[in-house]
């Protein structure tokens, strides 16, 4: 607990789930929250118990307070955030905050795509050999939920985005992952250099004596290895390592010290997808890297399903495969998508646009996209790009609702349909879940 926000207002910035969390901890540790948005319309729950401010921000509520937490969804340059930087007040984000309060051990995962699946089969791994485990951050749970629940033997398995590592301070995981690094988010952090500086912040408060599993294929991750202040531990799905983990023939390998040992087939995962072999593969690492035993690793990978909306396997309609693979919210997390598909494919893209080019994406259809269907605000863009591609079996759907039923009637029998946006959902949904849940529904009220 930092005492020294005891008896403290503490400004909290965002009324979303990660702001109500900071309120909620900010209370428990004896500190005296201010909630406020910029949205003079939003509705805050009855039970937060905190003094509320909406729209503008008075200037003498800046002059008494020591420290702000904001919202990882609030950008640096909102004007609340440029008026706390003009006072010169200390900005925490919401993991941070929960750090700060937090006890035992801490595994960060960050990265481009694979986050979540990671994550979650972390979380997994370590359930079953640590009786006090928490799965938070980026993936649903605010870590402020739990900070106060944990104990010295307590491992927290954090999924951390970009935009919370903006706001990091004393962070300091006994193992962080930086399972990939390719564009993404450059509407908020407007150039690649900076987006790279952001994930490699997760280590920087590390030691020698903690770990960083990196992936060796990735050009920025590699290179972050040379400076790392942490131990480095390599994965690699392209070639063998002197010392790592790494995909041969199908299986996982671990090198070290000039010996060879193979772990597992990828044959006996229930994960389709390089991606998710990369996953397993840093998973595995970070696990191992805890000191858990390599069996107890091993069983739990063997029995782990896909994580929801990730290349989710929906259902068979009609002789046709549905897969759900709305957290494909970037060019790169899609490419995983149509990679792992082995069928014909009927592919559904598009949705808000985050800045991104869809060259590489296109370019990895190698033949299997049948028909490409697409909507949202990037439909246009996407097409034109598909077009300098030479791919002309494309068809733009005004709705979501007609998107859908013109896959079923492009699909037929020995064919997959897969949603894989390469874009947000923000604009037609809320969030990719929603997105996700919309095109499961669809499929499984289909008549077989």
């Amino acid at each position: 607990m930092d005492i020294q926000l005891v008896g403290k207002k503490v400004l909290v910035v965002g009324s979303g789930i990660s702001g109500i969390g900071a309120v909620k901890l900010l209370n428990r540790i004896g500190a005296v929250p201010i909630l406020y948005d910029a949205n003079e319309k939003v509705k805050i729950p009855e039970d937060v118990k905190a003094e509320i401010i909406l729209g503008e921000l008075p200037e003498d509520v800046l002059a008494e307070i020591p420290v702000a937490v904001i919202s990882p969804g609030v950008p640096m340059e909102a004007e609340a955030v440029l008026k706390l930087k003009e006072y010169q007040i200390p900005i925490w984000g919401e993991v941070e905050l929960g750090f700060t309060c937090a006890k035992g051990s801490v595994i960060a995962i960050t990265g481009t795509n694979g986050k979540t699946t990671t994550t979650t089969l972390v979380g997994e791994i370590m359930k079953a050999c640590c009786p006090s485990v928490y799965v938070v951050g980026n993936i649903g749970r605010p870590y402020t939920e739990i900070a106060m629940e944990t104990t010295e033997e307590t491992v927290t398995v954090a999924e951390i985005s970009s935009f919370q590592l903006e706001t990091i301070s004393t962070f300091s995981p006994k193992v962080s992952a930086i399972l990939n690094i390719t564009p993404d988010h450059l509407d908020r952090h407007k150039t690649m250099d900076c987006y790279v500086k952001m994930k490699e912040k997760v280590a920087e408060n590390q030691t020698a004596a903690d770990t960083c599993i990196l992936n060796y294929e990735n050009e920025f991750t590699r290179d972050f290895g040379i400076g790392c202040p942490a131990g480095v531990v390599y994965f690699s799905s392209a070639r063998a390592l002197e010392n790592g983990y790494y995909l041969k023939d199908e299986h996982i390998y671990f090198a070290k010290d000039q010996k060879e040992q193979c772990l597992m087939s990828i044959h006996e995962m229930n994960l389709v997808g390089i991606c998710n072999v990369e996953n397993v593969m840093a998973a595995i690492a970070i696990c191992s890297s805890m000191q858990v035993p390599m069996d107890v690793i091993l069983d739990t990978v063997k029995k782990f399903r896909a994580v929801e909306h990730r290349i989710e396997f929906v259902a068979t309609k009609g002789g046709v495969d549905y897969y759900n693979d709305s957290k494909g919210t970037n060019p790169d997390a899609a490419i995983q998508g149509i990679r792992a598909m082995s069928k014909p494919t009927v592919l559904l893209g598009g949705g808000y646009d985050k800045g991104s080019e869809y060259d590489e994406w296109i370019e990895a259809f190698n033949g299997k996209v049948k028909a490409f269907i697409l909507v949202g605000e990037t439909r246009d863009k996407i097409a034109r790009c598909a077009a300098r591609h030479g791919i002309n079996n494309v068809i733009l759907a005004d709705t979501f609702e007609e998107a859908l039923n013109i896959c079923k009637e492009q699909a037929q029998t020995g064919d997959a349909v897969l949603l894989s946006p390469a874009c947000a959902s923000w604009g037609m949904f809320p969030n990719y879940e929603v997105r996700g849940n919309c095109f499961k529904e669809f499929v499984l009220a289909l008549e077989e």
